[in-house]
């Protein structure tokens, strides 16, 4: 049992370095997990001996070992997540009549896993294996709402881009929205992607209640005008919580807006 929080800190280390945007000092790793510097040090020196982790001296930062790919590939080879969530998107389809995706998060970005659509579909831009800015998506801010403050903050150090002039343009103003959609358990976009087209979309969690997954549906505007957005968002929350890899409950989501 003693060695429990260590196996824990180092999945919490290969998460955050999963999800950031490039390598991390140290400092930031020991900041964003809260773990005294010493500890993060060790720990860090520990997984690169073993291949999870590796330091880059040049620039005096971590990144993901080789060992982390081989089991992010062989995660690939298995699809246990697509698998499993397949059959939750095909009701979902069946019931609303829109196409859904699950999307997860892949540094600042949102990646589609999986895609199920009804016999006359529109044309999206978002498809399997197709990555869109994170703050832009309505998956990748239903998994952001979940994260903290701190990671949020060190997946977005730089300028916002945008598709369509639409969207949050920065850090303070992605926060209020991420708070609100904490707040409702549901996020939206309204032609942030596309023009003419919104999504909505709803969180999953694993056992420790950590955001893993999202589950969306796309649709012309025109079809479903805003007032009927809470009564779709109900049938996907539905969906996200019975999903297997949901925990029963979801966390209690920071406050984001509150943090400077």
């Amino acid at each position: 049992m003693s060695q429990v929080p260590a196996a824990r800190r180092a999945l919490a280390v290969l998460r955050l370095l999963a999800a950031a945007p490039g390598p991390l000092p140290a400092s930031s790793v020991s900041r964003a997990l809260g773990l005294p510097r010493s500890s993060t040090y060790h720990l860090l020196a520990a997984m690169a001996e073993d291949g999870f982790v590796a330091y880059l001296p040049e620039e005096r930062r971590w990144g993901l070992g080789v060992a982390a790919f081989e089991i992010g590939s062989a995660y690939l080879r298995h699809e246990p997540l697509e698998r499993l969530a397949r059959p939750l998107l095909r009701r979902l389809v069946d019931r609303t009549g829109e196409i859904a995706q699950l999307g997860v998060l892949h540094g600042a970005e949102t990646l589609y896993l999986l895609k199920e659509q009804p016999p006359h579909p529109a044309t999206l831009v978002t498809d399997v294996g197709v990555r869109m800015p994170a703050h832009l998506t309505a998956s990748g801010r239903s998994l952001l709402a979940h994260l903290p403050p701190a990671q949020v903050r060190a997946l977005f150090p730089g300028p916002f881009v945008d598709r369509t002039g639409w969207g949050p343009a920065s850090l303070r103003e992605l926060r209020r929205v991420l708070a609100e959609d904490a707040r409702r358990g549901w996020s939206s976009e309204d032609g942030h992607i596309t023009e003419g087209f919104a999504s909505i979309a709803a969180c999953a969690f694993d056992h420790t209640a950590h955001p893993t997954a999202a589950i969306t549906i796309t649709f012309r505007r025109e079809d479903h005008p805003p007032e009927t957005w809470p009564a779709l968002a109900a049938r996907i929350r539905a969906a996200a919580a019975t999903s297997p890899p949901a925990s029963r409950a979801a966390p209690r989501a920071p406050d984001l807006a509150s943090v400077q």
